[in-house]
């Protein structure tokens, strides 16, 4: 059986000082939730979403669980949770299947997948991709991200996109929901921007470990609005 994975989004008018303070705190209220296999508290860039300045308004919580009933269980009944209600302007979700995941994120992939590639045009699907960048590559990669965010933030059928991230500068991710398959691999494969970061990632060893992962999405909604 695949993972589900619940990708939270909050959003902050008030209490933001409250919220930079939680980012090292969880494991506090997530270490012992039922069926949770792997979780990280996100911080966010600014501007296109992905930029060297932090936005102090938007943070992520990344969720891996056995099940949708511990997943369903912990949105119910966690502490850790409860207190975002509370505190949040908004708290966005996104129930997410995998279906094809590549790398590794602190030395495990935590999505595993045994889900069919999605037939239907009208699927939507989401993008995950996260990196550790090697420090003595971490000017080359600030110099080039710029124009990506923009391009891919502006592609078709994007209609959310965010660069999150756990340590500044050094490991930095991307979340995007597309309207289909199609108009991810119409980018990938037609915006030569994209296609000649993807080839200096390569060439020039820009990361120490990166990681890929495309999913179903099975629903989007507002836990609070």
């Amino acid at each position: 059986m695949s993972v589900v994975v619940k990708f939270f989004v909050f959003k902050f008018q008030k209490n933001k000082f409250w919220a930079f303070s939680q980012m090292g705190l969880p494991k506090k209220f997530l270490k012992k939730a039922k069926g949770l296999k792997f979780y990280r508290l996100l911080g966010t860039g600014s501007k296109t979403g992905f930029g060297l300045y932090p936005d102090f308004k938007t943070y992520c919580l990344l969720s891996v669980w056995d099940n949708s009933s511990d997943a369903d269980h912990f949105i119910k009944k966690n502490k850790f949770l409860s207190k975002y209600l509370e505190k949040a302007k908004s708290i966005r979700v996104f129930s997410l299947i995998p279906f094809q995941s590549i790398g590794r994120w602190s030395g495990i992939n935590p999505f595993s997948v045994n889900h069919p590639i999605p037939k239907s045009k009208n699927t939507k699907v989401a993008i995950l991709t996260r990196a550790r960048i090697s420090p003595i590559k971490i000017f080359r990669f600030w110099k080039s991200i710029p124009k990506a965010s923009k391009e891919i933030s502006n592609a078709k059928g994007v209609y959310f996109y965010k660069g999150i991230g756990e340590i500044p500068f050094l490991e930095q991710a991307t979340i995007s929901l597309w309207s289909s398959l199609d108009d991810v691999k119409e980018f990938a494969y037609k915006s030569k921007i994209h296609k000649t970061i993807i080839r200096k990632t390569k060439s020039e060893n820009w990361y120490l470990e990166e990681l890929f992962c495309r999913f179903h999405i099975t629903k989007d909604y507002y836990l609070k609005q």
